[in-house]
């Protein structure tokens, strides 16, 4: 029996040097109930090192937290990386910090990167700016993200700037995708007319919200049995009667 599940798979974390401070783990959890999310997406930029906080606190209210990242590549495309378990997290995390360039962060110009616990005391404090592009290709990114039973979303793909088709100007044959995500005030028809989006390419809307307010003003509605990564692989896909809807 298939249910109903409300996910927005973009959000950012104090970490994200773009993001609010007001971006705890506790605060997210407490906004995501009240919009009555089900499933969420911890995705800050260049950086995984938030994750596991936030799932672990929102262990007993109900919500399913992904572990992912938003990462930049060298053509400077913005994407959603999913992972299903701490292991592929922790891999990708290697990755990631070996193809970050080595620019050191300045707080007062890019904001603060800080990694924080239970009590939101900072634990940690990034020294490189996460906002750089990695220094490795897209492809080759996807295809790590593969190789780790992870899923690839290029983000905001209607943005001028940092998204797939604003760098490439088109989806790439050889590029392995598993859904597209549009922003919040984009309209599903238009942007399938726009870039020419074949049916079979599931779009998603988030919220990409880096202020406490903006979470879950962009969902989308996922049916599914359970909410389980693997189902959310198979309704982004199209598979197994699993299905994807954008909020209206």
């Amino acid at each position: 029996m298939m249910r109903r599940f409300r996910a927005d798979l973009h959000l950012h974390t104090v970490l994200s040097p773009c993001a609010d401070l007001a971006m705890s783990p506790d605060e997210i959890i407490t906004v995501a109930q009240q919009k009555q999310l089900d499933i969420i997406a911890i995705t800050d930029h260049n950086s995984t090192k938030q994750c596991r906080v936030v799932r672990e606190m929102a262990a007993d209210s109900g919500i399913v937290v992904i572990n992912g990242c938003e990462v930049n590549s060298l053509e400077e495309v913005h994407s959603l990386c999913l992972f299903e378990d701490d292991h592929s997290m922790n891999e990708f995390q290697a990755f990631i910090e070996h193809y970050l360039p080595q620019i050191p962060n300045k707080p007062n110009y890019f904001g603060y990167q800080v990694v924080v616990d239970r009590d939101n005391q900072i634990v940690e404090e990034m020294p490189w700016y996460l906002g750089n592009g990695l220094q490795v290709e897209l492809e080759t990114i996807a295809d790590f993200i593969h190789q780790l039973n992870g899923l690839f979303i290029p983000a905001h793909i209607d943005r001028p700037m940092n998204s797939l088709f604003s760098q490439l100007g088109f989806l790439p044959h050889e590029l392995k995708i598993d859904a597209m995500q549009i922003s919040k005030r984009a309209q599903e028809s238009q942007i399938r007319k726009l870039f020419d989006i074949h049916p079979d390419i599931t779009l998603i809307k988030a919220s990409d919200a880096h202020y406490p307010e903006d979470i879950g003003t962009a969902c989308t509605i996922f049916e599914l049995a359970k909410p389980s990564f693997e189902e959310i692989r198979w309704a982004l896909n199209q598979k197994k009667g699993r299905s994807v809807k954008i909020e209206e």
